[in-house]
């Protein structure tokens, strides 16, 4: 991402959209496609077809993945703490095995 920032014209479910962001074009174009995705995924079940409703239920879709994704990552990170941790702990209990018999052989 770079500090500078671009206007974007895109359009969500065919109504226009104005963006300012820092984002490279790639990146803008991966979020729209992504979010007229859950759209038009959302205007299908919608029975009224009313776009709010289908806005809302986008951003709940979209929610649940990001909540989903962090628990994820949470716990993923909490694996690789105790990996860590356990790593640290062989290695300090190594070394304190290296001096011990270090100091029986002198």
């Amino acid at each position: 991402m770079t500090s500078e920032k671009k206007n974007y014209n895109f359009l969500i479910a065919g109504v226009p959209y104005k963006l300012k962001t820092s984002h490279d074009d790639e990146t803008v174009q991966e979020m729209v496609d992504f979010v007229n995705s859950k759209m038009t995924q959302a205007m299908g079940v919608t029975k009224n077809g009313s776009f709010q409703n289908a806005a809302v239920l986008t951003a709940m879709n979209i929610a649940e993945e990001l909540i989903l994704l962090k628990r994820k990552a949470a716990r993923e990170l909490e694996k690789l703490e105790e990996k860590a941790l356990a790593l640290s702990q062989e290695l300090e209990n190594s070394k304190e095995k290296s001096q011990s018999s270090k100091v029986l052989n002198n």
